[in-house]
């Protein structure tokens, strides 16, 4: 490597995960940054010339290439072309912008909601805006890690409470002083794990010792709820979130994230956060076909129900087998597998028989708790489910995972 100072602290890094990327392309164990040549119906995918079932989609309601959701897409740049004037706060504003966060603001039982261009830079740039230095900041342990960043970038005294341990997060409030600005921050369902945050007693301990509520639904918008809306209808606790935040790149097939809160709060956001100021608007396309998609999860129902039907049946199966799914309830489901390598084994065993799954190793996740993340979706079919799962166990059972 011809850098200036071989050693370097940056070089050492860049270095030791060059050779960490040849070392697992040399054995036939890398399998990130696959390009998909096509999107085919019931969740299949075209990669490398071979059709392929998808195990690691985030469209959990199969709504990738709706036809509805295109058409949205296909009107919005006939009429606005591909791109805007520039940044919300100027030239950027379109009527779809404003129609968007309506849609959002009452699908999510909220007064407003404001958009920005990805999820990542929604929580980097709410957390940090709303929370400063004196203030506290509580934050699940295996947060996402724009939670992280976000607390992070606010410099305020930032607490990690033990994952969905309320116990342990009571402790931390009751040791902050009391007469500081408090925010707890959590996802709903957890993205690495697929559990779910014990919400009622968050919202109790949130009211008792008066900390603000942020819940990052990026995986429960879709999930979560007889209609999809999240976490306060699965719960049927409507109004206890102060910042409903969400992404539109996942269950929704667009891209960008949000906000839903009060008036006020949405207000001072548009006016104070960075990337929501400094940042081009959507693209016109992208906002028409998430503000379809919102309608359509309303419209088919059905859709959820067929999702919940394939994760008890992707879940169940997993478990039969002997695989250790962790505490998951959701289509997120974790092949726990131990070891990094191993992970990387048994993607490669899988994707050999075109089931399209990706391991998730440290740091993204402890070590030793290296895993596939398999997703499923409402788009799969209850016989590629089984067929799936028979390809994963026999490869569990080749590398010694399960007997």
């Amino acid at each position: 490597m011809d850098f200036h100072n071989t050693n370097d602290a940056v070089t050492r890094r860049i270095q030791a995960l060059t050779d960490r990327v040849s070392y697992l392309k040399a054995n036939d164990l890398y399998y990130y940054n696959q390009p998909v040549s096509e999107i085919l119906p019931n969740s299949k995918v075209r990669v490398n010339g071979r059709e392929m079932g998808m195990y690691a989609s985030y469209s959990y309601l199969g709504l990738v290439n709706h036809p509805r959701i295109n058409e949205a897409a296909k009107k919005a740049v006939e009429k606005f072309g591909t791109g805007t004037n520039g940044v919300r706060t100027l030239a950027g504003t379109l009527t779809l912008h404003n129609e968007l966060e309506e849609t959002i603001a009452n699908f999510k039982h909220a007064e407003a909601a404001i958009t920005y261009t990805s999820g990542y830079a929604t929580n980097l740039s709410v957390i940090s805006t709303l929370m400063g230095r004196g203030d506290y900041v509580f934050s699940d342990k295996i947060n996402h890690a724009s939670i992280v960043d976000g607390c992070l970038m606010s410099g305020a005294e930032f607490r990690r409470f033990r994952h969905n341990d309320m116990a342990h997060l009571e402790g931390l409030l009751k040791n902050a002083p009391a007469d500081v600005s408090k925010l707890v921050v959590a996802d709903a369902v957890f993205s690495m794990d697929g559990d779910i945050i014990d919400f009622p007693k968050v919202v109790e301990l949130c009211k008792k010792y008066n900390a603000w509520l942020m819940v990052d639904e990026a995986h429960s918008v879709g999930i979560l709820g007889e209609k999809g809306t999240g976490i306060e209808e699965h719960f049927n606790m409507y109004g206890t979130i102060d910042i409903k935040m969400g992404t539109l790149s996942k269950t929704i097939p667009s891209v960008g994230g949000y906000v839903a809160a009060k008036k006020e709060v949405v207000s001072y956001l548009r006016h104070a956060s960075r990337a929501y100021i400094f940042s081009a608007a959507l693209p016109p396309a992208q906002a028409a076909a998430a503000n379809e998609s919102f309608k359509v999860i309303l419209d088919e129902p059905w859709r959820i129900e067929r999702l919940n039907q394939n994760t008890k049946q992707f879940i169940g199966g997993l478990k039969s087998m002997g695989f250790d799914t962790l505490l998951t309830e959701t289509a997120i489901v974790p092949v726990l597998c131990g070891e990094d390598d191993l992970a990387f084994a048994m993607t490669r065993e899988a994707q050999q028989r075109d089931v399209f799954v990706l391991p998730v190793v440290s740091p993204a996740v402890q070590e030793g708790l290296a895993r596939l993340r398999a997703t499923v979706t409402a788009a799969h079919e209850p016989s590629e489910i089984e067929r799936a799962m028979e390809i994963i166990g026999e490869a569990g059972k080749k590398l010694g995972l399960i007997k």
